[in-house]
């Protein structure tokens, strides 16, 4: 993969600037692989939003978490596997969007390294109820100094 597309979002009235400043796909992949708490936010079946924290990882260009599988928000990828995943700093947010599905058994192993490592949480017998979201589009943006109009970056990937 060349890494996802950078552009400014479509965001009118909001006085973005054109051209230079947009973050390089490294400064959003630095807070994603450094963050320890994440915002996992869902939708319920009758629309209304859902947000939750959890600890994740985030590794190969995808985020992974675990949950309980009778979870509110288990329940809601169930029914709508669409969901946004934010970074605990709104001051230098890192926004995905993209779809929830089962991990893998490839990246099973991988992923109980990973999270011991990050967290010295044993995730050994935890079998059920482990997510990869791969992004569709992810914003990020510096938030401190009037920073926000000169950094707001859209990156989209693949396929979108």
């Amino acid at each position: 993969m060349n890494g996802p597309i950078a552009s400014r979002p479509h965001m009118p009235d909001y006085g973005l600037a054109e051209g230079a400043g947009r973050l390089p796909w490294s400064w959003a992949r630095e807070r994603l692989e450094a963050a320890h708490n994440y915002w996992v936010c869902t939708t319920r079946p009758d629309g209304r939003p859902h947000a939750a924290a959890v600890w994740g990882l985030w590794l190969d260009e995808t985020f992974l978490f675990s949950t309980a599988t009778g979870s509110r928000k288990a329940r809601n990828l169930t029914a709508n596997a669409s969901c946004a995943i934010t970074t605990e700093r709104a001051d230098e947010a890192v926004i995905v969007e993209g779809v929830a599905e089962a991990l893998g058994a490839s990246l099973l192993e991988t992923f109980r390294r990973a999270y011991k490592e990050k967290y010295d949480w044993d995730m050994a017998d935890q079998t059920e109820g482990l997510y990869a979201v791969r992004p569709r589009v992810v914003f990020g943006f510096i938030e401190h100094e009037g920073q926000f109009t000169k950094t707001a970056t859209r990156w989209t990937f693949a396929g979108e």
